[in-house]
C-alpha cells in the first residue's frame, strides 16, 4: 500500500518528515541499546522476510498497491521501536531497489506502515494476549494493517483539498476519500486476514526458538 512519489504534496510530506525524523532518532537509540550478537542475525532475517513479503504487490485502483506488510511480525518479535526502524529500512530498499514507494513519500509511508502499524499491533497484542494468545496475534496484526491502510487512504484522499492550482484543480492526487477509503480498506481487509494467519504461524515458530522474549 505504498504511496509513490508524485501523489502527495510538499504540504504533506514535509510535516511528515518533521514528525518522522525524531522518531527515527529515538528508534535508532533503542536499537543501539538492545543490539547484540544474538539479536543482529534475527533482526536481519525478519527484516529480509518483511522486505520479501511486502515486495509481492497487488496493484489497486487509486494509485497504490496491496501487499502483506510484515511490520506486525517485526513488532511482536522485537518491539515497536525496532520494528518501526527496520521497516523504514525496508521502505528505503523498496524505493531504491524495486521502485516501490518513493523518497518524498518515505516519511508518510514510514509513519503509517512503520510506526503506526507497529505500535497498533504491539499495543493490541498486549491488550488481548491475556484472553487468547492466537487471537491476540491475529487481531493485533489485522488491526495494524488496517489502521495503516486507513491513514494512507486519508492522506491520499485529502490531497485534492490540500494542494490546488489557480483553477482549483488538484495538483497531485485527484481523488477524494470517497474513492481512496474503499479502494484501500476493502482489499486490505482480506490481505490483512492473510497476514494475520501468516504471522500466527511464523510467531509460533519464533516462540519455539525463543526469539520473542525481549519484545513481550
Amino acid at each position: 500500500m505504498h504511496i509513490p512519489d508524485g501523489l502527495i504534496s510538499p504540504q504533506t510530506y514535509l510535516p511528515a518528515l518533521a514528525l518522522a525524523a525524531p522518531l527515527w532518532v529515538v528508534a535508532a537509540r533503542r536499537l543501539r541499546a538492545r543490539m547484540g550478537d544474538e539479536m543482529l542475525p534475527r533482526l536481519a532475517v525478519f527484516t529480509a522476510l518483511a522486505f520479501l513479503l511486502s515486495t509481492l504487490m497487488l496493484p489497486l485502483p487509486g494509485g497504490t498497491s496491496g501487499h502483506i506488510v510484515g511490520v506486525g511480525l517485526l513488532a511482536l518479535v522485537f518491539g515497536p521501536w525496532i520494528a518501526s526502524l527496520a521497516y523504514t529500512l525496508v521502505l528505503v530498499l523498496q524505493a531504491v531497489v524495486v521502485g516501490a514507494g518513493g523518497i518524498t513519500s518515505l516519511p508518510v509511508n514510514a509513519l503509517a506502515l512503520g510506526f503506526v502499524a507497529a505500535w497498533t499491533t504491539w499495543a493490541g497484542y498486549r491488550l488481548l494476549r491475556g484472553r487468547n494468545e492466537t487471537a491476540a496475534v491475529a487481531i493485533a496484526t489485522w488491526s495494524g494493517v488496517m489502521v495503516a491502510a486507513l491513514l494512507l487512504a486519508l492522506v491520499l484522499g485529502l490531497q485534492p483539498s490540500i494542494a490546488q492550482g489557480p483553477d482549483g484543480a488538484p495538483l497531485f492526487f485527484p481523488f477524494g476519500p470517497a474513492v481512496t477509503l474503499p479502494a484501500l480498506l476493502v482489499p486490505h481487509a482480506f490481505i490483512a486476514a492473510g497476514e494475520a494467519a501468516l504471522t500466527v504461524l511464523v510467531l509460533r515458530h519464533a516462540h519455539k526458538r525463543r526469539w520473542v522474549e525481549a519484545a513481550t
